[in-house]
């Protein structure tokens, strides 16, 4: 059972790594085979085809992301709703670092159109956005956030989020910043944190006059 299992993670691991660099189309099941080191039948054993690997890769991605969503927004219930957005913020930074190599692919495939993709949207997504929705409402509700139109927060902040997972080249060639190194996410993590208080929030002072008149 345990060479079994390493066989299953040398496959994946030689499709992210050639995915990421010649993109799903260009490379083929020998290909995966050959740098993974194991014969072509098991990729077909695994995963049935190429498709199959690539839709185990996307599904497998989105499921913890959806599972370290789930255990940030539990958060909420004891949190205001800027904490709660930090915490959600921070666990989404540290899951995709540890996850980065499949990030940049999963990214790079949700931009096509294809059935995988519209299913992808369907029940993981549109958890997601409940759940960011969620906490944009009860911000604004609670006079704890700006009047945000939140459609289009939800864009900005997701687009702040997946940038350095889906364009690591820009940022290491052009920027000179290194978003595989954990310093980075630390250090980003603070930026978007500093977003969420001088974009969503409130100013501090109004924020606070409110609180008092509230209690």
């Amino acid at each position: 059972m345990a060479v079994q299992s390493k066989t299953k993670e040398k496959i994946i691991d030689a499709a992210v790594s050639l995915f990421n660099v010649k993109g799903f189309d260009g490379t083929s099941v020998r290909e995966i085979a050959g740098k993974a080191k194991v014969n072509v039948a098991n990729i077909s054993y695994y995963f049935h085809s190429k498709e199959g690997l690539l839709e185990s890769l996307v599904i497998s991605y989105f499921e913890g992301y959806i599972g370290v969503l789930e255990q940030a927004f539990q958060e909420m219930k004891k949190l205001s709703s800027t904490e709660s957005m930090i915490v959600m913020i921070r666990a989404i930074l540290h899951y995709q670092h540890e996850n980065r190599h499949i990030a940049r692919l999963v990214y790079r495939e949700i931009s096509l159109d294809t059935i995988l993709i519209r299913e992808v949207m369907t029940t993981y997504l549109t958890k997601e956005k409940y759940y960011l929705k969620t906490i944009l409402e009860r911000g604004m509700k609670e006079k704890e956030f700006r009047k945000l139109h939140v459609s289009f927060t939800i864009i900005e902040l997701k687009g702040m989020l997946s940038m350095p997972y889906l364009h690591p080249q820009y940022l290491s060639e052009v920027l000179h910043i290194l978003p595989h190194e954990p310093y980075f996410v630390q250090q980003y993590a603070i930026e978007l944190e500093q977003w969420v208080h001088t974009t969503v929030c409130l100013p501090y002072e109004r924020t606070n006059k409110l609180r008092v008149q509230l209690s």
